[in-house]
This record gives C-alpha cells, sequence and structure tokens, in this order.
C-alpha cells in the first residue's frame, strides 16, 4: 500500500479524536463514549494489521524502511537556521508493535466494559475509557515517532496517563499516594532522557534516528566529550536512563507495584503490556548508541538485577495483582538483560510475547477479584489466602491463565520459552567469552527458576486445592463464557503459543511445523538491529500523495542459520543455545515441581522455608527496604533537611539580606535622593534660579525706570562721588 498520511495518521489520530470527543460527552453520555473508544482503537488496529500485512507478508528486507517527515516549525531568519521536523519511522519492528498495541489495547477495551461497568452509576465509566483513549494514541504516537524529540512528548504524555489512572479511584488515600509516587520516580528518568536529547542535538543538530545512526557511522560521536566522558556514553546512559524509570528497573523499581491501585485493565495495558514495555522499545531504538558507548555490560547487569530482585520479592507476596506486578518488573528485567548481552531479537521478541501473556494474566485476575467480595466490609478479595478451588467456578478463566503461566514460566511450546530461552542463550554465550558476563548469566536463570515456581504457586494458592474462605468461595458466581469477559482472555491465550513466533514447537528449529518461502523463522528473520553504515546515504520522504521509493530495491529477507558465520562459529552458537536450553527446561521444570510440592502434595512445608531463613523474609517483605531508604533515608533524612535548608537560606539570608536588605538600601538611597532633590534641586536649583532672577529683575526694573529725573540723580550721584574721591 502507499504510505501517505490519510493510511498512517488515523492510527494516533482515531484514539485521539475518541479522547477529545469524549472529554465532552463522556459524563452525559457514557455508553456512547464506551462505544467510542473501543471502536477508535479497533480502527487503529485495521490501519495498523495493514501496515504488519506489507512488511511481514511482503518480503521486504531486514533493513527496509519508510520514513516520512513534514515540517513541524521554523525559526529560520537573520541569518541563522532553525528547523523542527516530526515524521513517522515505519519499520519492521514498528509493524509488529503496533499490531501488538493495537490489538492487546482493543481486546482491554472489550473486557473494561465487563470490568468497568459497576461504574456506571459513578459517572466514572466515560473518564476511564476517556484516560484509555488517550493513552493508546500517545502510546502509538511513541511507536511511529522517528526522533528522539517526539518519543518523548508522547512519553510524558503517557506518563501523565498513568497518574491519571493509577489515581483513578481518587476517594482512596492509597491510590492518590501512589499515582504521585509513580509520577515522581519515573520523572528523575526522564530528566536525565532530556538531558541525553539535548547531548545528541548538540552534536548531530537532529535528533531523528536515521540522523544519529548515520552520525555514528560518520565518527561524529567519537571526538566529542561531555564531563570528560564520550558522547556516546554519556548520552547513552542518560538516555538509558529513562528506560529505567519508565520500565522500573533497579533502582526505579518501586513505583511499579504501588500502581496496582489503579483499575485492572489499565494495569493490564499500561503497566504490563504497552508503557513499560515503552522503554525497551526505546533502548532497542538507541542500541547503537549503547553499542558506541561501551553500555551494554552495564545494561545487562541491570536487567540482570532487576528480573531477579523482583522475581525472589514475588515469592512472598499473597495479593493476586502484587505478584503479577513484580512478574512484571523481572520480565522487563529480562528483556534489558537481552538488549545488555546483545539479543536484539530476542529482547524484542519477549517485549511482544510479554505483552500478550502479561495483560492476558491481569485480565484473568481481574475477572477473578471482580466477582470475588467479601460480604463484611463489600470489597473486592484480592488476597489469594482466601481463595483456592476457583477452578471449578472460572473454568475459562483458569484455562487462559494456566496458557499465560507456563508461557511465563518457560515450559516448551510456549512463546515465554521461546524468547526468554534465546535471551538466556545469548547471555551464556556471551558469559563463555567474558567472564564478566556470568554475573548478569547466574542471575537470568536463577530468576528463571523463581519465575516458575511463584507464577505455579499463584496458580495452585488462586484455583486449586480446597476453598480457604467458604464464604467468598460460595458467594462467586459461576463463570459463563461472555463476549466481555473470559472470550478476550481465550483469544489471547491462543497467542501463548510459541509457533506463532518461530517456525518451530520448541524454538530451537527441532520440531519445524510451518514455512513461508523458506522463512520459518520469520521473526527471527525480520527482526534485527540497525547496521548504522546503512544509513548514510538514506533520506527522508517529505510526506506527499504516495511513496517515492521502490520497495524491492533491497533484496528479500532470508533466514540465516548460520548468523552469516563460518560452520564453526555457528555450530559452537547453536551448540551453546541447545546446553541454555536444556538448563532453561530443567530450570523451569524444576520450579513448576517444587510448586507442586509445596501447594498440591503439601510434602514441603513453606513454613520451614520462612523460619530458616527469617532474615531474608523479612527483607522481601519489606521490598528490600527500597521504599525505606527512598522514603526515610533520601528523602526524609536526605532531600528534607536539605528542603529545609534551602528554605531557611531562601528567607533568612536571601530575602532578608538580598531582598529585604535591599529594600532597606534602596529605602535609604531613595531619602538622600529626596533630601538632595528638595534641598539641593528643589531649593537651591529650581528655586533659587527663580529667586535670583526675581532680584536681579527687581535690580533691573529699579535700575532702567525710564524717567529721566532718575538718570539725572544718578549722574550728579556719581559726580558727587567721583569729586569726592580726588
Amino acid at each position: 500500500m502507499d504510505y501517505t498520511i490519510s493510511s498512517i495518521a488515523p492510527i494516533v489520530l482515531l484514539p485521539f479524536a475518541a479522547f477529545v470527543i469524549n472529554s465532552f460527552i463522556a459524563r452525559t453520555f457514557t455508553k456512547t463514549a464506551v462505544a467510542l473508544s473501543c471502536g477508535a482503537i479497533f480502527g487503529s488496529f485495521l490501519f495498523a494489521f495493514r501496515i504488519f500485512k506489507d512488511f511481514v507478508f511482503g518480503n521486504y528486507a531486514t533493513d527496509y524502511y519508510i520514513h516520512k517527515v513534514f515540517n513541524w516549525f521554523d525559526l529560520t531568519g537573520g541569518g541563522q537556521s532553525f528547523q523542527v521536523n516530526m515524521g513517522v519511522y515505519i519499520d519492521n519492528m514498528t509493524a509488529v508493535m503496533l499490531l501488538m498495541v493495537t490489538a492487546v489495547a482493543t481486546l482491554i477495551h472489550v473486557f473494561s466494559t465487563f470490568y468497568m461497568h459497576h461504574d456506571m452509576n459513578y459517572g466514572r465509566n466515560g473518564r476511564f475509557f476517556t484516560y484509555l483513549s488517550l493513552f493508546t494514541s500517545a502510546m502509538l504516537g511513541l511507536v511511529l515517532s522517528d526522533n528522539l524529540l517526539s518519543v518523548f512528548i508522547f512519553w510524558e504524555l503517557m506518563g501523565f496517563c498513568s497518574y491519571s489512572l493509577i489515581g483513578f479511584y481518587y476517594e482512596k488515600e492509597g491510590a492518590g499516594n501512589a499515582s504521585m509516587k509513580a509520577f515522581m520516580t519515573t520523572r528523575v528518568g526522564d530528566v536525565f532522557f532530556l538531558l541525553g536529547i539535548l547531548a545528541v542535538w548538540t552534536t548531530v543538530g537532529s535528533v531523528t534516528f536515521t540522523d544519529i545512526y548515520a552520525a555514528l557511522a560518520a565518527g561524529k560521536f567519537d571526538p566529542v566529550m561531555v564531563l570528560g566522558i564520550p558522547l556516546a556514553t554519556f548520552a547513552g546512559l542518560c538516555i538509558f536512563a529513562g528506560t529505567m524509570g519508565k520500565s522500573a528497573q533497579f533502582p526505579l523499581q518501586v513505583w511499579l507495584p504501588d500502581a496496582m491501585f489503579g483499575p485492572t485493565p489499565c494495569s493490564a495495558l499500561i503497566h504490563a503490556a504497552t508503557m513499560v514495555a515503552a522503554g525497551v522499545y526505546l533502548s532497542l531504538r538507541i542500541y547503537p548508541i549503547l553499542e558506541a558507548g561501551h553500555l551494554t555490560y552495564f545494561v545487562a547487569v541491570i536487567g540482570g538485577i532487576t528480573a531477579f530482585g523482583a522475581a525472589t520479592i514475588a515469592l512472598v507476596q499473597t495479593d493476586l495483582k502484587a505478584v503479577l506486578a513484580y512478574s512484571t518488573i523481572s520480565q522487563l528485567g529480562y528483556m534489558v538483560l537481552g538488549v545488555g548481552v546483545g539479543s536484539y531479537n530476542a529482547a524484542f521478541m519477549h517485549l511482544i510475547t510479554h505483552a500478550i501473556f502479561k495483560a492476558c494474566l491481569f485480565l484473568s485476575a481481574g475477572s477473578v477479584i471482580h466477582s470475588l467480595h467479601d460480604h463484611h466490609t463489600h470489597t473486592h478479595v484480592q488476597e489469594m489466602p482466601r481463595m483456592g478451588g476457583l477452578k471449578n467456578k472460572f473454568k475459562f478463566t483458569w484455562i487462559a491463565m494456566w496458557c499465560c503461566t507456563l508461557a511465563i514460566a518457560g515450559i516448551p511450546f510456549f512463546s515465554g520459552f521461546v524468547s526468554k530461552d534465546r535471551i538466556l542463550g545469548d547471555a551464556l554465550l556471551m558469559a563463555l567469552h567474558n567472564k564478566a558476563y556470568w554475573i548478569p548469566t547466574i542471575l537470568g536463570f536463577a530468576g528463571a527458576f523463581l519465575t516458575a515456581f511463584y507464577m505455579c504457586r499463584m496458580m495452585f494458592l488462586t484455583f486449586h486445592g480446597e476453598p480457604r474462605d467458604k464464604d467468598v468461595y460460595d458467594h462467586a458466581h459461576v463463570e459463563h463464557l461472555s463476549w466481555n469477559q473470559n472470550i478476550p482472555l481465550l483469544i489471547l491465550s491462543v497467542f501463548t503459543l510459541g509457533v506463532w513466533f518461530s517456525g518451530s514447537l520448541t524454538g530451537q528449529g527441532l520440531v519445524k511445523v510451518a514455512s513461508y518461502d523458506g522463512k520459518y523463522e520469520w521473526f527471527q528473520t525480520l527482526i534485527a538491529k540497525p547496521k548504522v553504515e546503512k544509513f548514510v546515504s538514506y533520506k527522508a520522504e517529505e510526506f506527499g500523495a504516495a511513496d517515492t521509493r521502490v520497495k524491492n530495491q533491497l533484496p528479500a529477507s532470508q533466514y540465516d542459520s548460520s548468523y552469516g558465520l563460518s560452520e564453526e562459529e555457528a555450530h559452537h552458537i547453536h551448540h551453546v543455545h541447545y546446553m541454555g536450553a536444556i538448563a532453561s527446561i530443567i530450570i523451569a521444570f524444576s520450579g513448576v515441581f517444587l510448586a507442586f510440592l509445596m501447594y498440591i502434595r503439601k510434602s514441603v512445608n513453606p513454613g520451614w522455608w520462612v523460619s530458616t531463613f527469617s532474615g531474608w523474609y523479612r527483607a522481601l517483605q519489606n521490598r528490600y527496604y527500597f521504599d525505606d531508604f527512598y522514603i526515610k533515608g533520601l528523602i526524609q533524612r536526605g532531600l528534607l533537611p536539605l528542603n529545609n535548608f534551602l528554605s531557611w537560606f531562601d528567607m533568612g539570608v536571601y530575602d532578608r539580606i538580598a531582598v529585604d536588605g535591599w529594600a532597606k538600601v534602596t529605602h535609604f538611597l531613595m531619602g538622600i535622593a529626596k533630601w538632595f532633590d528638595n534641598l539641593v534641586v528643589d531649593t537651591i536649583a529650581v528655586d533659587g534660579t527663580g529667586a535670583s532672577v526675581r532680584f536681579f529683575n527687581v535690580l533691573l526694573r529699579t535700575l532702567q525706570s525710564g524717567k529721566i529725573q532718575f538718570y539725572f540723580i544718578m549722574i550728579i550721584l556719581v559726580l558727587t562721588g567721583y569729586v569726592l574721591a580726588l
């Protein structure tokens, strides 16, 4: 198809138009607003599917892209040239990301009509869908952005939507605190992100991805230093700090668990599937900068720590959504680990697979929570110790949730195994060549074991065994097949199978079941890290009536099982990946088996672990004391005293001396000026001049009276005086 404004802009503008219209009609015409939001995102899905079909099934080359720009504003004048262009950048990664965001968002919108129906009477349902439309528009704008500046604009807009939806139930004090915590924590990374954009702008003169790649290829980054640090290192570190904030990476991960105060559909869309993945998406876009700045090991360590640390905290959570929240942080850590070990393709694949099964997990949790009530407190029940035996009442949700659990646990034949195994395989490969990488690699494999354990623990506590709270169980209604409750879950669960992303059931090419012109590995074939040297001669197009580039000017992509290496090197890589796959399978099933022994067979007592590792257990319950460190340490003992000192300095020194003191000096100088004005200027200069004029006027009038008699008398007196003087 032709890529014009009419075929691209609706992807962003449809949900944005729904947001604008719903802002006026949501309270009065709530059902219309809900339908408009759902229809708008479905329309975006249709446009995104056209692009996906064009790129994935159109046999484009790996490095083929559509880049169209328009002039945003032009301040050229006075011999100075300054203009800013905005545009869209569509490649294979964009096409896949667009389809994922729109598809998942559409299903979440549909599920929200069920979950948020009880808020219809409070007039909040329309407001919820209004925020969702704005968020999806911003996320899609970020995916289509061709430069860091527009990414930052949509990035901040998503932050506002996240803040609004976390605090959606504003009558709860915890929701307000959580929204503020999320907003302020992510702002820390965003400040550095903006600083990195400015650093790139000052050197390259542009923040467009293609210009940055071309500048890296031309060596423009090499001679430039910022604060004694190479520009690529400084800019990459600052921009990656934005990822650490938005994607909840160590040490800025503290906001995401509290974000669960928002409605569950918002947790599924924003805090699991899309917004938190935007940081990883940004890291993939700037991967050449990270590579040029030698930051990949740092990125890998951050990912490994996040993946393992969040997995350990998830072990002790009893709130159903809290388990999924820490699971999200851990899986985001795996994506960042993939970026750090150079597993570009697998990191993006895990972003997509995780978005699908984690959205389904949150929606499934929402389906359960929405149906469980405490009839004494009239609140929804989220605590797993009060559940149990629910598979008899939530059969469809149980099936969907088990599919997603097996996927995230890394069980073969499911998507999580395909993507996570490739990340761990590449991490193992890096560790064999560089011993420093053993740290993030071991953390990654350990996190995989814990993931399988705590996810199965969640399933066993929630759905299996006997009901632990009979009253809650008895009042739970039996689930029936419903278009807006469990159909979205079942659709998402279908795509947790690994075969959709790999041409083999296992992901290692052992059991091939699909092939399209020899490209049974379509994902691995089309998604590859950008080769910066190919962007030196590429030019952007203006938004026009039709494309001018020939789509088949580049050779079609072909799957290369040897990775472009020699037979011996390719065999070594495959061997390491097979070893990693075997280790991943053993680790995953070990975690599942241990959870089975603890919570089904009950032959292993969880209490023994709690008593034996009581210190670690308390640390896990307190989230490794990060909140205490930030609130009681950094804020209360660091920032608040600094704020008090600055306040004292402002009022006691600056205001009293610089402001009030200068006022006194000014008042004193004003008194002197007033005295000088009154005495010297007015009395002497002005009034004195007038008095002297009047005196000489009287004297001259006396001497020049015009009477002849007076003149004779004066002559006689002068002569008499002259005679007497003689």
